[in-house]
């Protein structure tokens, strides 16, 4: 399988937002783009994770970035994961995993000695121009939302 690598354009795929209309990857470009892959909603660690983000979204944004937590959760299901944390995170879902094949984060796990196909919870920095400026794999999520914050600081500052 190959997965994006850094420098690499953003994969022309299409998720769907929680409204249910097509959202195309390459139309987020033209601004700094934080994408991330979580595996599922209202669970402990994908809670905490879009808590993270909506936090900073602010900050975010004031770097003029965007960003983006995606799984194959549906479109209702993602409203009802906003609703009930508040999150302010935009949501997408990716119902046929084109996204994750791209992005190689629909992996084989296992729990408890049995093996299946998952997320790996993963994050993706886009600049401007729609290239991949850096990727963080196997992501640990305490600190995370920061630790991207800071890369978007350092990407639009130059640093």
């Amino acid at each position: 399988m190959m997965a994006i690598e850094e420098g690499e354009p953003i994969p022309a795929i299409e998720l769907t937002a929680v409204n249910g209309e097509a959202l195309a990857l390459k139309e987020l470009t033209g601004q700094p783009l934080v994408l991330y892959f979580y595996p599922r909603d209202d669970t402990s660690g994908c809670t905490r994770e879009a808590q993270d983000f909506s936090a900073l979204l602010s900050e975010f944004e004031a770097l003029g970035a965007r960003v983006l937590g995606v799984s194959k959760d549906s479109p209702i299901k993602h409203q009802k994961f906003i609703s009930k944390y508040d999150l302010t995170v935009p949501l997408a879902t990716d119902a046929n995993g084109q996204a994750m094949e791209a992005f190689g984060v629909w992996v084989e796990k296992s729990m408890y000695g049995k093996t299946y196909m998952g997320i790996d919870r993963s994050t993706f920095l886009f600049d401007s121009a729609g290239r991949l400026v850096r990727a963080w794999r196997k992501v640990r999520v305490p600190g995370h939302a920061v630790d991207v914050l800071e890369a978007v600081k350092d990407l639009v500052e130059g640093r």
